[in-house]
């Protein structure tokens, strides 16, 4: 008898710390994308689009803490069954941004010339991917 109460209490034990720990959905930034940044926020989000600019959005739930990043393309190559680097587009932030969007600007043009998969990555000023994406570009 005494050995069920030991059991069900060291059960209830570990119920306890589970019930207090918390879960979060979303760590890490998300990224996805949509036609364009319109005066309320993201306009046609989806992850296929027709060739031409989109703009990209990261989001996140606390600050990204980042200064000088860049916005890299690379496309799915059938041939040797792997992405190739396609394009990268460098961008300034504000540190404690942690909602941004990256659209065409004067250096750089954010455009799918080409149909096809790309990945998409947010990279920070070391080149390492902060979070990244699929999509697909069609005719």
């Amino acid at each position: 008898m005494k050995k069920n109460y030991l059991f069900f209490g060291i059960i209830l034990i570990f119920l306890f710390m589970g019930i207090k720990s918390e879960t979060f959905a979303q760590k890490s930034p998300v990224m996805y994308f949509c036609e364009k940044w319109g005066n309320s926020g993201e306009v046609g989000i989806g992850d296929r689009f027709h060739k031409g600019y989109l703009t990209v959005v990261v989001k996140c739930d606390h600050a990204l803490h980042l200064k000088d990043v860049h916005i890299q393309f690379d496309k799915w190559n059938a041939n040797t069954e792997a992405f190739d680097y396609y394009k990268k587009f460098d961008y300034t932030l504000e540190p404690d941004m942690n909602y941004v969007y990256f659209s065409k600007n004067e250096s750089s043009d954010m455009s799918f010339d080409e149909s096809g998969i790309y990945r998409v990555f947010l990279l920070d000023d070391d080149n390492e991917t902060i979070t990244s994406a699929l999509i697909e570009i069609i005719d």
